[in-house]
């Protein structure tokens, strides 16, 4: 964990777009909530470079609003600097977790704990599948998975 005790956490996605941005913003919302935002950076990422300077999709933005969750991101990539400031990095499926194994090996000084966000669910859904191609029930269940694997672990970490 980072000397000044300040947590930090990346959420990461393939594009930035849909399940990351929903991540980060569940979490912020969860962290205000509990009074604990200002302990946090709170930040979230693609491992491609396919939806770079892009908004979060509109579907998702739509199941947000719905539940009353302000989502203000822009798509980046992930960085290597990421890897070092960041002390997790929680993405949503086994490709996510391949690329960014890869990407820390490349690393000096590689200071993040790479996890599934999942592995948080106490539901055991280990993987939060991509909407993108999907409906907006789909957003719904990305919404779902994310308040449970983010309570988790804003409990274990707060």
């Amino acid at each position: 964990m980072a000397a000044n005790s300040r947590k930090s956490v990346l959420f990461v996605c393939l594009g930035n777009i849909c399940r990351s941005p929903i991540a980060e913003a569940v979490f912020r919302k969860m962290a205000s909530d509990n009074g604990v935002v200002d302990q946090w950076r709170i930040d979230s990422a693609a491992t491609s470079t396919y939806e770079i300077g892009n908004p979060p999709d509109y579907r998702g933005l739509a199941c947000m609003r719905k539940h009353g969750i302000a989502m203000n991101h822009i798509a980046r990539q992930i960085t290597k600097d990421d890897f070092v400031k960041f002390d997790y990095i929680l993405c949503m499926d086994e490709s996510n977790l391949r690329d960014l194994t890869r990407k820390a090996k490349q690393v000096q000084n590689c200071n993040a704990k790479i996890e599934l966000l999942g592995s948080f669910d106490p539901q055991k859904q280990l993987i939060i599948e991509d909407p993108y191609y999907g409906n907006e029930e789909d957003f719904e269940t990305v919404y779902q998975q994310c308040v449970r694997c983010c309570k988790a672990f804003l409990d274990r970490w707060s």
